[in-house]
């Protein structure tokens, strides 16, 4: 990992400027053994900065393979962040899947060829690439092929589950949570919910269990817009009444989706599909009103902020259009990465200089925590500005500083925190009798 993490101004021309190498393939739709074979590919021309890696297994048995970037792949750095691009999770939305592929190639040739800035984001960051979620789906969408695939063919899994649709809601118990001063983040999973999912799903949140991820974004198709969070509207459904529904990181998701927005090559534009958005970001709840998604469930269950990005008005686009598409979208991928690296980092220690894991990270004004990974660091997304911070854990003494962040590299901002002392309390005598009541939780529990 190196340090002094920058930004070039002109990252957008630097990227203009980077070719076309491809790893000497053309542009062209993989199907999952061409999948697996590109990825392999990549793999063995850059063995040094990639792994491959599955998280499980669909429904009819094939993996949901994961390429990873990193200058020590396999292994967490402290204080070095851990971002993912998830695509064709509806098996019919297939650009995703192809522009990550791609993506995978220009990683791995760019660093080659020594361009500092793609240097720059392998040696600083952990990057995770899923190029399909939903194998199945693809496979059945793919045996239409482009010119006679429907709206809906394909696009859930071999059990035709909708992935999109399929996440534990957390949403509805963050919303009763807001009203009662509850918890804000890492919410629990209700009861059986493993037997409530589907193996694609089961993967992917297995996965987020095993990694702290920060940043994700999740590829879509069926119109051109950065959609962020929260996509379920807090408001009963009314017919033909759309009410947007903010995240208390809200202004920051905006800034998210507008970084995607304007580096892409007409989304920000706004007209799209026969649809406006204006700069061409939405809320997704605005849009339209949709439970158990996964960009909600990312924020609301671990420390990873995520949006949906839809990108192209043809769900099942023609491999001529694909190298149009990949120019339309590579500056935007980059751009997107490197937001991982703005707002505060470090670590939480305790007195003795030890790791603290699970420690939270509380902004004042802002009702959303995160915690720390297992080896004591944190990284907190965070607009330009000043902020009070607070790291707590249990059995310490909460430590509080203040911290201003500028618009390049993440501050760093590490926290000691002392053990609490001792309180002196008497035990009751022990009466034979166990105690077999505890408190519970109330239980109230398109494209995209």
């Amino acid at each position: 990992m190196q340090q002094g993490w920058t930004f070039p101004w002109v990252s957008a021309l630097l990227v203009g400027l980077m070719g076309l190498l491809v790893c000497g393939s053309e542009f062209q739709h993989h199907r999952y053994e061409d999948l697996v074979r590109a990825l392999f590919a990549v793999q063995s021309e850059c063995p040094y900065i990639t792994r491959i890696y599955s998280i499980g297994r669909s429904v009819e048995g094939r993996h949901l393979y994961v390429l990873e970037f990193s200058d020590n792949p396999g292994i967490h750095e402290a204080m070095e962040p851990e971002f993912k691009y998830v695509g064709n999770m509806h098996g019919n939305e297939v650009l995703g899947r192809e522009l990550l592929i791609k993506f995978s190639q220009f990683l791995c040739e760019e660093y080659r060829a020594g361009n500092q800035r793609i240097m720059r984001l392998i040696h600083d960051t952990r990057i995770h690439i899923l190029p399909s979620m939903n194998p199945d789906g693809y496979e059945v969408a793919a045996r239409q092929g482009p010119e006679f695939n429907g709206y809906l063919v394909g696009r859930g899994n071999a059990r035709e589950y909708d992935l999109n649709r399929n996440f534990p809601d957390l949403n509805a118990l963050m919303y009763y949570y807001e009203k009662t001063n509850g918890r804000n983040h890492h919410l629990p999973l209700p009861d059986n919910w493993e037997q409530q999912v589907e193996p694609e799903t089961l993967a992917v949140i297995k996965w987020m269990q095993n990694y702290n991820f920060i940043l994700s974004a999740n590829l879509h198709g069926g119109a051109v817009v950065a959609n962020y969070p929260f996509d379920k509207s807090r408001d009963p459904r009314i017919r033909g009444r759309t009410t947007y529904a903010a995240t208390a990181d809200d202004k920051l998701f905006r800034k998210l989706a507008r970084t995607y927005s304007y580096a892409h090559s007409w989304m920000h534009k706004g007209w799209n599909c026969g649809d406006f958005f204006d700069e061409g970001i939405t809320n997704g709840a605005s849009w339209y009103s949709l439970s158990k998604g996964m960009q909600d469930f990312n924020y609301l269950y671990s420390n990873c902020f995520e949006i949906t990005l839809e990108l192209s008005c043809d769900k099942f686009p023609p491999a001529s259009a694909l190298p149009r598409e990949w120019l339309g979208n590579r500056e935007a991928l980059v751009s997107y990465l490197e937001q991982v690296h703005h707002g505060i980092k470090g670590m939480v220690y305790d007195e003795n200089n030890n790791p603290l894991g699970n420690a939270e990270i509380s902004v004042a004004g802002v009702n959303h925590d995160v915690t720390t990974g297992v080896d004591g660091d944190y990284f907190r997304l965070l607009l330009p500005g000043t902020y009070t911070v607070t790291a707590s854990a249990p059995g310490y003494v909460p430590s509080t500083s203040t911290v201003t962040v500028g618009p390049a590299e993440a501050i760093q901002l590490h926290f000691y925190l002392k053990t609490a002392p001792k309180q002196n309390l008497k035990v009751k005598p022990h009466n034979g009798k166990k105690n077999h009541s505890s408190p519970k939780a109330p239980l109230k529990l398109g494209p995209r």
